[in-house]
């Protein structure tokens, strides 16, 4: 941490020196940042597994941005001495974790630092924060990015990736170039079609180590110090219709995820999607196999990924639709498919009503692969279909109703539990009480009889635009389980209450109550989050 202050300080101190001299002459120097802390006063709860480590956590990051005409420049504090459930171990510590320095002239752009990328959607290289999940892959070295001509951007990079407090492991180095071919050809533009093509090279290097062969000691694996992965791409929009189609491959990367496995790792895509007047449609579908890529080849769950993978799958808002969160299987492979269908139905029809209706209907489905590239595999790990109505029924309330017919393979999942079939019930009213005041009240029920049996969630929540919003909560574990291991070990409620209060770029919420142990996710990637019980505080500020 030391050192990483001290390269702080040798970076920004002559960049501030410098800004400050050419404020006279170009004057567009900007200042930015954020502030965000989340606190707990935990307490213990026997019955729900919370259990209390220290009187206090926090989870605090601080981040501030210069930005100028030639040169920009940031840093992140992080504190997280005392990190809230969840982020133990090696999330423990503080210090400045990322900065950078950006220069900037005519077509050309060099960082040095730690910064963050993706090429094409991710396949061979993302690197990005979600604070939420713990995650911080960003690489601590250089990225030159130039644009020789109009319509083409080359990139190439090279860094060290970060794992929590430290940069360890193999050496990420890669190089992407994309170009808009109708930028070239004024025919296209005058028809509205748009063509992209990319492709991508990212190559890890790792010193080789030993590492015993599974069930004798005696051998060790002989692990490449290269790995190699490609990516190409090419993107076509028309008018109302835009088509992705993506393939990467990977070479041999044996790994704690495959078990070792030699075998190379590929990953194809073919989305599809049309959007007008009040219809959108999304197709795609998705077959990966061996596509688990890190910089630590020994690594497990959420750290050290270079690539990223997203689900096919909605990231669903409402507490119950979300209890069996999908994670996106990269060393297994799998083959995802996902169709949404959504549309306006206009105002004064009969469908449509006086003031209109809107309906959604998503369903994703994930299966095993197998050897034969176009087979099924024998197992579904997940499938989730629901339908959505939004309607305004008079001018001061609306309702929207949602139904949610999953099946979770949580044996594939997380491990152990089976398939659980469940029907999740929502309903979401928002009622304007006056210009200002408005009461949303939502009504949830789960209904399976695997793994913890029913739940039923019930929230109340009162706005006083602008700065003041209070929100109670109760999320009640209701019905009976087949599972013998859960009949004694359910009922239990967790309540919620909390108070937010806006004013101008700062926002504070304070509550308090319990929370359910289990799967945070986002976009595929998820971590455990274990109960808690206690009195949250949380701030925001930006500027």
């Amino acid at each position: 941490m030391k050192r990483c202050i001290i390269l702080i300080v040798y970076y920004l101190l002559p960049l501030t020196s410098y800004l400050c001299l050419a404020q006279e002459e170009h004057k567009g120097i900007s200042l930015s940042g954020s502030i965000q802390s989340d606190m707990l006063l935990p307490q213990d709860d026997k019955d729900i597994g919370a259990f209390k480590d220290g009187d206090f956590n926090t989870n605090t990051y601080a981040d501030i941005q210069l930005q100028s005409r030639y040169v920009d420049a940031g840093a992140r504090l992080e504190y997280l001495e005392h990190p809230l459930p969840g982020f133990e171990n090696d999330f423990k510590g503080w210090g400045v974790p990322n900065f950078w320095v950006k220069g900037k002239l005519g077509k050309v752009e060099l960082t040095a630092g730690t910064f963050y990328d993706q090429f094409g959607s991710g396949f061979v290289l993302r690197t990005y924060e979600e604070r939420s999940l713990g995650i911080d892959n960003s690489l601590l070295g250089g990225r030159l990015v130039v644009k020789p001509m109009k319509g083409m951007t080359l990139k190439v990079l090279s860094g060290k990736q970060r794992r929590y407090w430290s940069w360890s492991g193999g050496l990420v180095s890669g190089a992407d170039a994309e170009v808009s071919i109708d930028e070239w050809l004024s025919s296209m533009q005058q028809h509205d079609t748009h063509l992209t093509i990319g492709a991508s090279w990212v190559n890890k290097y790792e010193e080789k180590e030993d590492i015993y062969v599974i069930g004798d000691p005696t051998h060790y694996y002989n692990v490449p110090r290269f790995v190699n992965a490609w990516d190409v791409r090419a993107n076509l929009n028309k008018g109302p219709v835009s088509v992705l189609a993506e393939y990467a491959q990977k070479t041999q990367d044996p790994s704690f995820d495959n078990n070792y496995s030699y075998a190379n790792g590929n990953v194809a895509m073919l989305s599809t999607s049309y959007s007008e007047r009040g219809l959108s449609i999304l197709l795609q579908a998705k077959r990966s196999e061996n596509m688990s890529f890190r910089s630590q080849r020994k690594m497990m769950g959420t750290s050290a990924f270079i690539n990223h993978l997203p689900a096919f799958t909605l990231d669903h808002t409402y507490a119950l639709a979300a209890l069996y969160p999908y994670a996106t299987q990269l060393a297994t492979g799998e083959w995802a498919y996902q169709a949404e269908l959504g549309y306006n139905f206009k105002r004064k029809t009969a469908l449509g009503g006086k003031y209109g209706m809107n309906v959604k209907l998503n369903y994703s489905y994930v299966r095993a692969i197998q050897d034969a590239w176009l087979k099924w595999g024998p197992d579904t790990y997940y499938q989730d279909l629901d339908i959505q109505l939004s309607r305004k029924l008079t001018k001061d309330f609306k309702l929207t109703l949602m139904y949610m017919n999953q099946r979770y393979n949580k044996t594939v999942i997380e491990g152990e539990g089976g398939m659980i079939h469940s029907n999740i019930f929502v309903a979401d009213g928002m009622l304007q009480l006056a210009s200002k005041t408005r009461l949303r009240c939502e009504l949830q029920y789960l209904q399976t009889k695997q793994d913890q049996g029913d739940w039923a969630y019930g929230l109340l929540e009162l706005s006083l635009a602008p700065h003041w919003m209070f929100t109670v909560s109760d999320m009640w574990n209701c019905g009976d389980s087949d599972m013998e291991y859960y009949a004694e070990n359910t009922h239990y409620h967790y309540y919620q209450g909390l108070v937010t209060y806006n004013i101008k770029s700062h926002r504070i919420q304070l509550g308090y109550g319990r929370t359910r142990a289990g799967y945070n996710c986002s976009g595929g990637v998820c971590r455990y989050v274990p109960a808690t019980k206690g009195v949250t505080l949380s701030y925001n500020y930006n500027f």
